[in-house]
């Protein structure tokens, strides 16, 4: 009797699920029609909204009762605006590739999966298929919580005529991968320089007497882990399901909080959303107290500073640019008059962009 009724139960839940995806269907469909329909209204071309879709995943997530977290509601809702997207037009990305890198994870984090994945093999050629066109957007690394700074990024937004039109935050989690089962067999492990920085602890208590070796990405140690005997590599789960990997270990890296900011480049500007962040490249005669007058129009109108990066300027020797995130967005009246009084203040300032706040 408990068997039937078990069986019973189980039969009813199903249809409920059935019934339900039946409902869910529908509405996508009537969301995708407005979607499309509101592609037809716009007339400057620009497809992906960065504020508008930061504003909808922000309410989602707070109107979010559970039982499913608030990063997966708002993973199921950047699938489903991404789809949407695609009836208008499909976007290219441009990343650092190959594909398994933690920057393709970063794209897909940010775009709810790729339907035009550009791979590129250098930074300088993200921002090239961005700059000419042919890419719509570029996504690349920027900084690191335990390595610190991206210079060839910071290096390149001196340069480019390319806006930051979003940040993406992705927790980075290492994994020991290899063809063999067996972490005794591994007599070597490939990963690229930063990954093996970022496990040395668990390398040194692990893999003790075991060779490293660096290359120019995880995606490629894994790779080179299909070729070797007695190899392994440290990388992604995508990697894994990409080389065919066995993962030996999981989330080896010596810092749970491991997280790289990426950021988004783009031709264009984004509106306000409500919460978001403005970065700003400025340069200053060397004398003393300069970085302070930089700093006083910033605390004079309210806005908080949430990054300082130095660079060297490569125009005379010791002098410096430096990186600036604030608070707020370029159109906001406190961050409008302190960009105003910094103009007067600063040998040089450039606006690189102004976007929503990434969404973890």
């Amino acid at each position: 009797m408990s068997e039937n009724n078990n069986s019973d139960k189980l039969k009813a839940c199903r249809d409920g699920i059935d019934a339900l995806d039946n409902e869910m269907l529908q509405l996508v469909s009537r969301r995708a029609q407005l979607a499309r329909e509101i592609g037809s209204l716009k007339d400057d071309g620009v497809i992906y909204r960065p504020e508008r879709e930061a504003q909808v995943l922000r309410r989602l997530a707070a109107l979010n009762q559970g039982p499913l977290s608030a990063d997966a509601v708002t993973n199921i809702f950047r699938s489903v605006m991404s789809n949407c997207r695609a009836l208008e037009k499909e976007l290219s990305v441009a990343f650092l590739g190959p594909l398994g890198t933690f920057s393709e994870e970063a794209a897909n984090k940010q775009f709810g999966g790729l339907s035009g994945p550009i791979q590129c093999s250098s930074i300088d050629e993200v921002f090239r298929q961005v700059e000419t066109g042919q890419a719509n957007y570029g996504v690349v690394p920027v900084e690191n919580s335990t390595e610190g700074a991206v210079g060839r990024t910071l290096d390149l937004l001196m340069q480019t005529s390319l806006k930051i039109c979003g940040e993406i935050e992705l927790a980075v989690h290492h994994n020991l991968l290899s063809k063999h089962n067996d972490i005794s067999e591994i007599t070597k492990v490939y990963s690229h320089s930063q990954s093996l920085a970022q496990c040395h602890e668990w390398l040194n208590k692990s893999l003790q007497n075991t060779e490293r070796q660096s290359v120019v990405s995880n995606a490629e140690a894994a790779k080179l882990s299909t070729l070797t005997q007695g190899a392994a590599a440290i990388a992604s789960k995508r990697a894994a399901e990409l080389f065919g990997l066995n993962i030996l270990a999981e989330n080896i890296e010596d810092d749970p909080k491991n997280t790289t900011r990426f950021l988004v480049l783009s031709q264009h500007d984004v509106a306000v959303s409500g919460k978001d962040k403005t970065s700003l490249l400025m340069g200053t005669k060397n004398v003393p107290g300069a970085v302070l007058a930089l700093l006083e129009p910033l605390a004079k109108h309210g806005v908080s500073l949430t990054k300082l990066e130095s660079r060297p300027s490569k125009i005379g020797m010791w002098e410096y640019m430096f990186f600036i995130d604030i608070e707020g967005h370029y159109q906001e009246p406190k961050v409008a008059a302190a960009l105003k009084e910094l103009e007067s203040r600063a040998s040089f300032l450039k606006l690189l962009g102004s976007y929503p706040v990434a969404l973890m």
